[in-house]
């Protein structure tokens, strides 16, 4: 499996909550598009793109497929947000990073949307 790690900046974290499919919600029928610089990585529809936030990690989605255009690449989603974090601070990042821990580290993370 080849999950991704991203990071949703500070500024923009209210913005993200807003856009709709969160964690325990009914899949509607939007896809949602995160931008990513740099090369795109190697993941395959269903594996995870997990979300960092102020210095946490807020949980995944299953990505539906990778949406390429000359401005650049796009991890998409759909519902099936999942809410779990590490006992790990994070420091964000820009671009991705491949998943370093381990999925049996992860726990629920009923507070995810807490700053």
């Amino acid at each position: 499996m080849a999950d991704v790690v991203v990071t949703v900046p500070k500024s923009r974290w209210q913005e993200w909550i807003e856009e709709g499919d969160l964690p325990g919600e009914e899949e509607g029928a939007d896809e949602y598009y995160f931008w990513i610089g740099g090369p795109c990585p190697k993941i395959e529809p269903g594996e995870r793109v997990y979300i960092v936030a102020h210095g946490f990690l807020r949980g995944y989605a299953p990505l539906t497929h990778i949406f390429h255009h000359p401005s650049g690449t796009a991890l998409v989603r759909r519902g099936g947000a999942v809410a779990v974090t590490i006992d790990e601070l994070i420091r964000g990042f820009q671009g991705w990073r491949y998943r370093w821990w381990e999925r049996e580290d992860e726990r629920p993370f009923p507070d995810w949307q807490t700053p």
